[in-house]
């Protein structure tokens, strides 16, 4: 596509059809859950599902979570404007899940918690539960501001759609059937909402790809543009994205959100058994690397279309979240439907992310802040669980307005669960992992953590970090058919995935080295800094002395790796007694292999070889293989004749 003129949204009939199909679809499932429900409506079946969801949409709706309209509108321009690199997440999932499923969801199974922060009463006390609660509060309704407010720009601009009347109706929907459906409602509509995700970026993909006459020419056009670099293994912690921020920075974002994040762990610990949950983990890391997949691929597919006329340079789209619906009026605007099926695709990633944070939300308050206080009937919980619902509905509705005020939708978004996630994961993984850590030590873990990501986070916009580390690959105009007003290039233009600078002060000496990191450490500072203080703080303050519960920590029992080498441990004995019982039985009673049976069926039971004990506590007994009789060959020679 040569640019040669504004792509002016317009939706027709189709377009609207498919949007609207959308959205009764999402609104349906609400009240069919509300009425089938009817019945049995107490808070734990309106926010845990009753706890009887199995693996497979549990595992869907674990992927469409946090696989949201900032994936289908930011993640192809981040491949567009910096590369692929960001491809490297699929093997920060992988981490994830290892660390979500071995370390995490055993002991919040066990404990059979609604909210993830009753978890840090039980280990610790109950300021530091409420300092959590108020965090998580704090943090969601900020992201989910971001993400209300994502899907209407691209509506905005695909559509003419009123932007504001586009946030409301994003907001609308999805309380409506948050409070209808409870959490049921949400994880079958995020299956929905996932298999309409995976069609949208289908769409833009399959006509791409006709375009420019196959995946190669596209893959071609991506390595000739420096796209596809993924193995960059500079070890300078300041450059924005390499092998090591977003392999080691992004597994520490990503077990912040599925190891502790309220809105994931609600979903796992609603499945009916610990292995439903586990299998329901893995399988959503095949769902997220498809989306990682279409997204990182559609974003080689805007390159290749405008690698001779970037339209944002050119001054075509008024921001760089835009190039994606531009993308799509543009090759898919004569095909009636697409349009439609590409933005509610967006919307369906909100959607999804919306109802999951508003779920969350009423649960941690209901569990945190209302029943420990009051006294209330189930069917009184039930219905506050509806009602604050709503409130927090109406809530992030307003904290997108905060989301227009904000640079870079992606860098915000991650920015937010580094600064606040990190700190929560190293006061769990204290709680979990350390049994000397004390009450002390955690909440003063928690506040160093935040207080330190908070420095970093708020100096990074303070004093930016050098333009050579953060500068986009290159991009031009000069295949465009008209000529560029005003004397654009991409040099001038604000970076569109950074936050805007509060100002340009020149950094001191320690900025260079500390302000300046990528933001995807922003993480791992906080979780390193909350865990070290708190233990620290935890010994100088008689934490060798507690003795905690078993069942609040980490046990042996809980890992994966524990029972397969058991079953390891089990195959061999039973092999080794199998192959001693055969040559026993084929060879009569030999004296050469009687004195390894006995010690081998000790091994079976005991799993550990103690002859001496063995013959004390068998002393009396006739071993079968050592004969005290005398042997008379002859005797023995003459029955056999006979």
């Amino acid at each position: 596509m040569s640019g040669d003129s504004l792509v002016t949204g317009s939706f027709v009939t189709a377009d609207y059809v498919v949007f609207a199909l959308m959205l009764l679809v999402s609104a349906a499932v609400g009240v069919y859950f509300a009425w089938a429900d009817r019945g049995q409506r107490s808070s734990g079946d309106f926010l845990m599902g009753g706890r009887r969801l199995t693996a497979l949409p549990v595992s869907l709706s674990l992927t469409a979570s946090f696989m949201s309209a900032i994936t289908v509108l930011s993640n192809p321009v981040e491949v567009y404007r910096y590369g692929a690199s960001i491809g490297l997440y699929g093997l920060s999932y992988v981490m994830m899940v290892v660390v979500t499923s071995e370390v995490f969801l055993p002991v919040f199974y066990r404990l059979a918690v609604t909210s993830t922060y009753e978890y840090l009463e039980l280990r610790f006390n109950r300021a530091t539960r409420l300092l959590g609660t108020a965090l998580f509060i704090v943090q969601t309704i900020l992201y989910t501001g971001i993400v209300i407010y994502a899907p209407a720009l691209a509506l905005n601009h695909v559509t003419g759609m009123d932007l504001w009347g586009a946030v409301i109706s994003t907001g609308l929907v999805c309380t409506f059937y948050c409070t209808m459906g409870g959490l049921k409602a949400v994880v079958w509509t995020d299956v929905f909402q996932l298999g309409v995700m995976l069609a949208g970026f289908l769409s833009v993909i399959i006509r791409s790809v006709v375009l420019q006459g196959g995946v190669f020419p596209i893959i071609s056009d991506s390595e000739e543009g420096g796209r596809l670099n993924f193995w960059d293994f500079d070890t300078n912690p300041l450059k924005r994205h390499t092998f090591w921020t977003i392999t080691v920075g992004g597994t520490f974002v990503w077990v912040s959100i599925y190891g502790i994040n309220q809105a994931q762990v609600q979903r796992y610990i609603s499945c009916k058994s610990l292995t439903h949950a586990r299998v329901s983990l893995y399988i959503n890391l095949l769902g997220l690397w498809s989306i990682l997949l279409c997204s990182v691929f559609a974003g080689m597919c805007l390159y290749s279309v405008y690698k001779h006329c970037d339209p944002w340079t050119a001054g075509l789209v008024s921001a760089p979240d835009q190039l994606m619906p531009y993308l799509v009026m543009d090759i898919l605007g004569d095909y009636p439907g697409l349009p439609g099926l590409f933005v509610a695709a967006a919307y369906s990633g909100s959607l999804s992310t919306v109802s999951s944070s508003i779920n969350a939300l009423a649960a941690v308050t209901v569990e945190d802040l209302i029943k420990p206080h009051t006294h209330m009937s189930e069917k009184h919980l039930a219905w506050t669980s509806k009602g604050l619902s709503l409130a927090y509905g109406a809530l992030c509705i307003a904290m997108a307005g905060l989301a227009s005020l904000m640079g870079g939708i992606l860098q915000a978004a991650i920015s937010i669960f580094g600064i606040i996630g990190g700190p929560l994961l190293g006061l769990f993984a204290l709680g979990i992992l350390c049994p000397i850590a004390n009450s002390k030590g955690a909440l003063s873990g928690l506040v160093s953590g935040l207080v330190v990501s908070l420095w970093v986070g708020i100096g990074a916009q303070v004093y930016p970090p050098p333009a050579e580390l953060t500068r986009p690959l290159p991009l031009t105009t000069d295949g465009c058919n008209f000529t560029i007003t005003g004397g654009l290039n991409w040099t001038s233009t604000a970076l569109p995935t950074q936050l805007i600078p509060i100002t340009t002060a020149p950094a001191p000496v320690l900025a260079d080295n500390w302000y300046s990191l990528s933001y995807l450490y922003f993480s791992p500072i906080g979780t390193i800094t909350a865990v070290g203080v708190g233990l620290i703080v935890s010994l100088f303050t008689g934490g060798w002395q507690l003795k905690v519960e078993p069942r609040l920590t980490l046990m042996k029992e809980d890992t994966t790796l524990y029972y397969l080498i058991r079953c390891f441990k089990d195959r061999v004995s039973t092999a080794a007694v199998n192959h001693i019982k055969m040559l026993w039985t084929n060879n009569g009673c030999p004296l050469t292999l009687g004195f390894v049976l006995f010690p081998i069926e000790v091994m079976t039971r005991t799993g550990r070889l103690d002859l001496t004990k063995d013959r004390e506590k068998e002393f009396g007994n006739t071993n079968p293989a050592f004969c005290d009789v005398e042997l008379d060959l002859t005797r023995s020679s003459i029955s056999h004749m006979k």
